[in-house]
């Protein structure tokens, strides 16, 4: 398991919630806005949406435990909990403001991705270019044995990640790194920065066909996918590789898809039983040959895009089942500050497949060594003639 020092505390995680899929008047991903900035309970496209009455009852709740001197925050967690909703959950002001920054693409931290090595240390699986633990010289490999004195043997990744970030420390706070490079130990005090997320990676491959990583849907990803396809020489092919991307903005993926087709219909949603329809602008490359690469870890608006590829006779899709994360949540402001989001519809691709709780299931069925399988497949299409 990875992750970069994005978050204070694991993504997708309060208390056990999941952080999902961000629709136009919804919330997802975790970040209580809407896919065009929109505040909780702000309409988009001139929609009229109200207030569920499952949202009202834990607003209420929040506001009495106000009045009782107890925390509004526990009692919204409670009435959500109540509600048997598997995808409702309550965020602080603070994760609110944080998980608002990471749609943006942004983060504060020091550009490290770690992961944990056999013997329960902790290793720097990737630093990213011109952050500060890049400019001062820490390395792929390097261990990671302290965080402002604090050992980490044994630490799972997303505790790491919380002391790397800090509690809500800003740009510019210090965090002191101890770290071991074969017989070299030493200590290296940074400065946290404002990063931008690498969410999308381009890559040739042997034969000249390209592969284009996309970790998440965050701000602009939708249109470095399009630069990304247009700049692909002409007749080379596209390994879309969606694996372990958790979502993000719908807007985004949508996008994303449009890279792939020439307008049309790329979902389908309800808002509480009223449907609506999300479709890609005309002008993209139709004619590319196309594989998606998914897995367990593929979900949210990662799942519409490939549900849309899948259908839509876009895409071959390679790999494993994917997650199945298919609902639709909206977001509602409580009275002190926090905020909760209740699921309120669901998603379904072209043809009408719904994905939540079942995922997708992919053409060709490839665990180990899913990506080779992928790029034989791919070398074997061939763009009409």
């Amino acid at each position: 398991m990875s992750g970069p020092d994005l978050f204070a505390r694991p993504r997708g995680v309060r208390r056990g919630a999941t952080l999902t899929l961000v629709f136009a008047v919804v919330l997802a991903t975790g970040a209580a806005t809407g896919s065009l900035g929109r505040t909780p309970q702000e309409p988009a496209h001139g929609d009229e949406v109200q207030p569920a009455p499952a949202a009202q009852r834990v607003s209420e709740a929040a506001a009495r435990a106000m009045l009782d001197g107890k925390s509004p925050t526990d009692a919204a967690e409670d009435a959500v909990s109540r509600s048997g909703d598997r995808w409702g959950a309550v965020y602080d002001a603070g994760e609110y403001a944080e998980f608002e920054q990471d749609l943006d693409g942004r983060y504060t931290g020091v550009g490290l991705w770690t992961v944990r090595a056999r013997d329960g240390g902790i290793v720097v699986d990737r630093v990213q270019r011109g952050g500060p633990a890049d400019r001062a010289g820490i390395r792929s490999g390097d261990r990671l044995r302290t965080v402002d004195g604090r050992p980490l043997a044994g630490s799972r990744v997303r505790d790491v990640v919380g002391l790397l970030r800090g509690d809500r420390a800003g740009a510019g706070s210090t965090v002191e790194l101890g770290l071991r490079r074969g017989a070299r130990v030493w200590q290296e005090t940074l400065h946290r920065a404002t990063l931008q997320r690498e969410t999308v990676a381009v890559e040739r491959l042997p034969g000249g066909n390209v592969q284009i990583k996309v970790k998440a849907f965050t701000k602009g990803s939708g249109e470095r996918v399009r630069q990304a396809v247009r700049r692909a020489p002409s007749g080379s092919g596209v390994l879309l590789d969606l694996r372990g991307n958790g979502g993000g903005l719908v807007d985004e993926a949508v996008k994303a898809a449009s890279a792939f087709l020439d307008g049309g219909l790329v979902a389908t949603y309800d808002v509480r039983g009223e449907q609506r329809a999300l479709h890609a602008p005309p002008g993209g490359d139709a004619d590319r040959p196309v594989v998606a690469l998914v897995d367990g870890g593929t979900m949210s608006a990662a799942e519409l895009l490939t549900g849309a590829l899948q259908d839509r006779g876009r895409a071959v899709v390679v790999g494993t089942r994917t997650f199945g994360k298919g609902s639709v949540q909206m977001p509602s402001k409580l009275p002190d500050g926090s905020v909760a989001e209740l699921t309120v519809g669901h998603y379904n691709t072209p043809s009408g497949r719904g994905v939540d709780g079942r995922g997708l299931t992919p053409d060709l069925v490839a665990g180990d060594g899913a990506q080779e399988r992928a790029r034989t497949v791919l070398s074997g299409l061939r763009p009409p003639s």
